[in-house]
């Protein structure tokens, strides 16, 4: 199914395939708002509230952006992973929805399929100075792509568009991204063979344990791999420490499905945080460290070039009093960390 050419449930930047796959800034042609009555693409519409700063969203509230066409048979539902710097929307059609709620007959048997997103919408909360600087936050996405598509990310179309509130036009930044089916991989787990296997049991496969969680560790290596090179050539890292932000599948690929937080890389020993206050290139690295140590069975060297920094002793308390503050800020603020604590 070709989700956008077919349905177009979601009318951002685009007016046909070719511009939606070239994201741009967006305002409606002159006399668009007279258009038909269709909702959401033909008028603008004033939200109580900046949605940027809601901690939910819900079906009635997408449908009622400037740039969401009312889309008939699909439903917009909160994903779990929704977190501190995306509202994640996973995109159901109806008709699915009505087969897992009253089933269907399958050789005079009643099965209650379960409805599964079609896609996954992302609403990114970053707010944006002008135009360039939103540019300049697609081209770091861009470039993860380049490096870990399409075996180890969950691709995503980009999307700038206008969003309208109180009166103020301002640039928003969208996904449409591939719902991958999986289990979360927490780099700070055991990811011994037992635990792997334990994953597969959530998981249909037709290979053995063994040669299932064989080919999971040689996955890895090709994803380690990428991950390493894309630091030591481009500088940046994604959020790989993020809960849910890595998924095992069951083919047994590890794949990045969360591209909200792309953090530089500076071998300085200054430790550089987000906008929340969290140390995620230090924690990303180390991710990485795990990440290698555990499923491929290396003992992580100090000469490693990545490593030798972000893993140095005295650095790696400090990061860790960083991150202690980290969530005792989210809980003051009764909000959830969205980080593995280790």
């Amino acid at each position: 199914m070709n989700f956008i050419e077919k349905s177009w449930v979601l009318c951002l930047t685009i007016q046909n395939l070719e511009t939606y796959l070239s994201p741009r800034y967006w305002t409606p042609p002159a006399g668009q708002a007279e258009s038909t009555g269709t909702r959401g693409y033909s008028n603008y519409f004033d939200m109580a509230e900046d949605i940027r700063d809601k901690p939910h969203l819900d079906h009635n509230e997408i449908l009622a952006l400037n740039f969401i066409r009312s889309p008939g048979k699909y439903l917009f539902r909160e994903h779990y992973y929704t977190g501190l710097r995306s509202h994640i929307m996973a995109v159901l059609d109806l008709v699915d929805i009505e087969n897992q709620t009253k089933g269907i007959f399958i050789n005079g048997l009643r099965w209650y399929p379960r409805a599964e997103p079609l896609k996954m919408l992302r609403i990114f909360r970053i707010r944006f100075n002008d135009l360039e600087d939103a540019q300049e936050e697609i081209k770091k996405v861009k470039m993860i792509q380049e490096y870990l598509a399409p075996d180890h990310l969950a691709r995503s179309e980009e999307l700038l568009v206008s969003y309208k509130n109180h009166g103020k036009t301002e640039i928003l930044l969208c996904g449409l991204q591939e719902y991958v089916k999986g289990e979360m991989l927490d780099p700070w787990s055991s990811l011994d063979k037992n635990h792997l296997v334990s994953l597969l049991g959530r998981m249909a496969s037709e290979k053995t344990a063994d040669e299932w969680v064989t080919g999971v560790r040689k996955k890895a290596e090709n994803f380690i791999m990428k991950l390493k090179r894309m630091i030591l050539e481009k500088n940046i890292v994604p959020d790989l420490a993020g809960m849910g932000n890595l998924i095992l599948t069951a083919p047994g690929d590890i794949k990045l499905v969360d591209i909200n937080n792309i953090s530089k890389v500076s071998f300085h020993p200054i430790i550089r945080l987000d906008d929340k206050g969290y140390p995620v290139c230090d924690k990303s690295i180390e991710a990485l460290s795990l990440l290698e140590h555990k499923l491929l069975n290396r003992t992580i060297s100090g000469s490693d070039f990545i490593y030798k920094t972000f893993l140095e002793p005295e650095r790696m308390k400090e990061v860790k009093k960083l991150v202690k503050k980290f969530h005792l800020t989210m809980k003051s603020a009764s909000s959830h960390s969205w980080y593995y604590s280790e």
